[in-house]
């Protein structure tokens, strides 16, 4: 069970939990020092972070029953050709369906009571972030085929997340709090659609929608990751003008060089899909390459883009509320 369990962790993408655990640390970080409750929002972080696995092996089963749906579906082809992280423990047959489910009502279960506990300690609020919260997980892998997987992601990484957490640490709501989310919301959303972009082929074949795929090719769907890396590095300065946090914010731009790199590996993957990076000492850390190191490293160059962005905006805080 302890192996299976194992695998599950890897495959329903666990390399992707520090994107929930930097934003969390964001918004705890401001949360505690407007005289927040740190031991609330560390159980929150808990309850966030059972959902986020959760949604993600979801994904994988509502995928999975999509595929095997596919007339001619081969699952040796489909083993050798597909990313290394979806669906392979399902078609590999390494845990069942039922185990499988059993282990998302785990999750979502000591989520739920999590969420009671909030719900009895501070008041109805609470029900609403929960709401969205559960509304996204179970509708993910539905709206990830009809180009809103951006948008979900955005909503639960910025309002959702950032509102929620500062409303059970503080018991009340703050639009502060939301304008706070703008920037590493868009660096999430970077991350996803990093992931979409080299998706492309994958998800065109499995009938999926998704923003990158409208595009003619890989290349043409580049301009929305452009886009989207510059909304994150113009949208700190809304901390400035609502008064939010100070000059501070810019140390956030301390890692644009590192946003070229992953622009310029992704141009790289995107006319060689096996092209594979050098590795520097500045992509750090990256673990398992599951066998698909073209893949991953790219994966992990967007990841640790949102972790340095977010420790950047972490001291931001500290310096500008201390």
């Amino acid at each position: 069970m302890l192996n299976k369990v194992s695998s599950i962790l890897i495959c329903s993408r666990v390399f992707s939990l520090p994107m929930t655990i930097m934003s969390w640390g964001i918004v705890f970080t401001y949360s505690a020092l407007h005289s927040g409750n740190a031991g609330y929002g560390i159980l929150a972080l808990v309850g966030v972070a059972l959902v986020h696995l959760a949604t993600n092996i979801l994904d994988d089963y509502f995928d999975y029953k999509s595929l095997i749906k596919q007339v001619g579906f081969d699952k040796r082809e489909y083993l050798k050709n597909s990313q290394k992280t979806k669906c392979r423990y399902l078609i590999a047959g390494l845990i069942s369906e039922k185990e499988l489910l059993f282990l998302v009502f785990i999750y979502l279960f000591i989520a739920g009571l999590i969420g009671l506990f909030f719900y009895l300690k501070c008041g109805i609020g609470v029900l609403y972030f929960g709401l969205i919260g559960g509304i996204i997980c179970v509708l993910y892998s539905f709206l990830s085929k009809i180009k809103l997987s951006e948008f979900a992601v955005a909503l639960a990484y910025g309002p959702a997340l950032f509102g929620g957490v500062y409303y059970v640490m503080t018991k009340t709501f703050s639009v502060d709090s939301l304008i706070l989310s703008i920037p590493t919301m868009f660096m999430t959303v970077v991350l996803l659609y990093s992931h979409t972009i080299m998706d492309f082929e994958f998800d065109l074949n499995e009938g999926k929608k998704t923003i990158a795929n409208s595009f003619d090719s890989q290349l043409a769907s580049l301009i929305v990751l452009k886009i989207l890396l510059i909304l994150a590095y113009i949208s700190p300065v809304l901390l400035c003008i609502f008064d939010i946090l100070d000059w501070q914010v810019f140390l956030s731009y301390l890692t644009i060089p590192l946003a070229i790199d992953l622009y310029k590996s992704m141009i790289d993957f995107s006319t060689d899909s096996n092209s594979i990076p050098e590795k520097k000492w500045y992509h750090f850390p990256m673990e398992n390459m599951m066998n698909s190191p073209s893949f991953m490293i790219r994966i992990y160059q967007s990841r640790n883009l949102m972790i340095y962005f977010s420790i950047t905006l972490i001291i931001a805080i500290i310096l500008s509320l201390n």
